[in-house]
């Protein structure tokens, strides 16, 4: 049975990611999508290994060109252009917060591991936008970030409560008990 969980979780965590990345906003070089709250969920909701596994496989697919990054963008270029440090810094949102939350972790604990992590996508995106796109600080503040935070409390508020109903449900195998 760990078997089936650790090669199925990841392709489902993985195929989520992607779907979810399809529901997007272009407003600039960066576009909203809800590829983020994808990475949250499934942080929240799988062990550390299967949320790493789900985050590496979406990059990889996305890498070969599968257009499974938002707004159906694929290809190498995504993973070295403009949205680059967004996307790399999803690794680290997937393990961070994955290894923050439990089962039984209370909504605010689920809410702060998700900010946490989606605080590693900012940094990782402001980054990627400095030294990829050669943008001054004010400029990324106003392209890279100020956009996206409100959009973002959202999403990890909606994360934290659905989260724990999920769980509920979910409890019933024993990979979402421990």
């Amino acid at each position: 049975m760990k078997q089936y969980t650790t090669l199925t979780l990841p392709a489902l965590g993985a195929a989520f990611i992607a779907v979810l990345a399809q529901i997007t906003l272009p407003i600039g070089p960066v576009p909203f999508s809800l590829q983020n709250m994808a990475i949250g969920l499934i942080a929240t909701l799988f062990k550390p290994r299967e949320a790493l596994l789900s985050t590496l496989l979406y990059l990889l697919l996305g890498s070969i060109g599968l257009p499974v990054f938002a707004g159906g963008h694929g290809g190498v270029s995504a993973l070295i252009g403009p949205s680059a440090g967004y996307l790399w810094a999803y690794i680290a949102y997937a393990g961070l917060t994955s290894y923050l939350t439990k089962p039984k972790s209370p909504i605010s604990a689920i809410f702060f591991a998700n900010l946490l992590g989606d605080s590693l996508v900012f940094v990782g995106g402001c980054l990627g936008l400095h030294i990829l796109a050669s943008m001054p600080v004010a400029k990324i503040w106003l392209l890279g970030v100020l956009p996206f935070i409100l959009p973002d409390l959202v999403k990890i508020l909606v994360i934290s409560l659905i989260s724990r109903e999920l769980f509920r449900h979910l409890g019933q195998h024993t990979y979402f008990k421990s």
